[in-house]
């Protein structure tokens, strides 16, 4: 089976896209399949993936805000290339310029979008919060979901990267296909990585001594990830226990976040961890994963932390809030520091060995990036023969 995905979100300098992509081409490679990206590049140029797969990048103007990411514009040099690639599926999760193009096209492939995240979660509610709660957002902006429809009906599939952005869609009124959760690359993480002695360098760095409490925050520098109510939390709850903080990510909103932890003396912010050997070290070494985004319909973190062996603390909006599980888990109100705190002492209050134990436990049932591609290709083929039997 042949696969392209037009995707602008897919950025020569990396980003969460670029992972999911660069993997999921390995391992349909493996699996006998081709997967092809289709993205917005500074000139046109065709890169092919050691792993297997191939990237066609097509020259399109940049994002004026994210120099990393560009904008596809002109339809005609996309559809060129679907015509020649001539997929049996092509997917695209775009909701402007690429899913007008790839709707209108006029190929014999299964077309699906493939919803990877939320707009009016990430963007309308988070700007109108402290004006209107979020149901009323949702009435407000009501035109989105009925332009997202317009272009639906060009698509043959409409398919969410799991159960929580469904349910989103489905109560806004669009129908959903399928949801299909992601998994991750589950042998490069494992409770068995941990490091007592990086775990304490990392407090060392945070000023606090190895009996102190580590917590992880990994993610963009974007307001959508809600830093600030993470590091308002831990500076309520590190007035009366020792709890330390790294943030490993970069972004848009690093020049904030840094004056923010200025004058905070246990939090540290650092760059991505791009070694996944390492990462993997640094997730298995702490002693909780704090998340704060609540629009993330998908927690892939969150899955990388339990297949660690880490215990979470995560609002009780968004995917993360799918996977956390009482056994190894606390929520709080999403965007409320104040319930964010209360999560944190209470995780601090647990046991930690049965804590950790449960953690470890979770860790051996976390989905696989293979189970995730295999599910993919068996709808694929069921919704392809399906069609075709209509047809005959």
């Amino acid at each position: 089976m042949r696969i392209v995905d037009v995707n602008e979100f897919y950025s020569p300098t990396g980003g969460g896209v670029r992972t999911y992509l660069d993997r999921k081409m390995a391992v349909l490679a493996e699996m006998g399949h081709e997967l092809i990206v289709i993205a917005p590049g500074r000139a046109d140029a065709v890169e092919d993936r050691p792993g297997g797969g191939r990237i066609h990048w097509v020259k399109a103007p940049r994002l004026p805000f994210d120099r990393s990411y560009g904008l596809f514009w002109d339809a005609e040099p996309v559809t060129r290339l679907l015509d020649m690639l001539d997929p049996d599926v092509v997917e695209t999760s775009s909701p402007w310029r690429p899913a007008w193009i790839v709707g209108n096209w006029q190929g014999r492939a299964l077309k699906v979008f493939f919803a990877h995240n939320d707009n009016m979660a990430a963007y309308a509610a988070r700007w109108l919060e402290g004006v209107a709660d979020t149901p009323r957002v949702e009435r407000w902006f009501a035109w989105y979901t009925r332009y997202m429809g317009r272009f639906l009906a060009r698509f043959d599939r409409f398919v969410t990267n799991g159960a929580e952005l469904a349910r989103r869609h489905e109560r806004r009124g669009l129908n959903v296909d399928a949801a299909m959760p992601l998994g991750i690359e589950r042998g490069h993480f494992s409770p068995a990585l941990r490091d007592e002695r990086l775990r304490a360098a990392l407090l060392d760095q945070c000023g606090l001594p190895d009996s102190a409490t580590l917590l992880l925050g990994v993610g963009r520098h974007h307001p959508e990830k809600r830093w600030p109510t993470v590091i308002d939390a831990v500076e309520r709850v590190g007035g009366s226990a020792p709890v330390g903080l790294v943030l490993l990510g970069d972004g848009v909103d690093r020049e904030v976040l840094t004056r923010r932890v200025a004058d905070s003396p246990h939090i540290r912010l650092f760059r991505p961890v791009h070694d996944r050997p390492r990462f993997a070290r640094i997730m298995a070494s702490a002693d909780a994963l704090v998340h704060g985004s609540d629009a993330e319909p998908f927690g892939l973190v969150a899955l990388e932390a339990v297949a660690s062996g880490l215990p979470l603390i995560v609002p009780d909006e968004g995917g993360a809030a799918d996977i956390a599980r009482p056994p190894f888990a606390e929520t709080y109100r999403a965007r409320d520091a104040v319930s964010c705190a209360g999560a944190i002492r209470r995780l601090l209050r647990r046991d930690r060995a049965i804590l950790r134990a449960a953690a470890r436990h979770a860790s051996g049932q976390v989905m696989t990036d293979r189970d995730h591609a295999a599910m993919l290709v068996d709808y694929y083929r069921e919704a392809i023969e399906g069609r075709r039997a209509l047809a005959a």
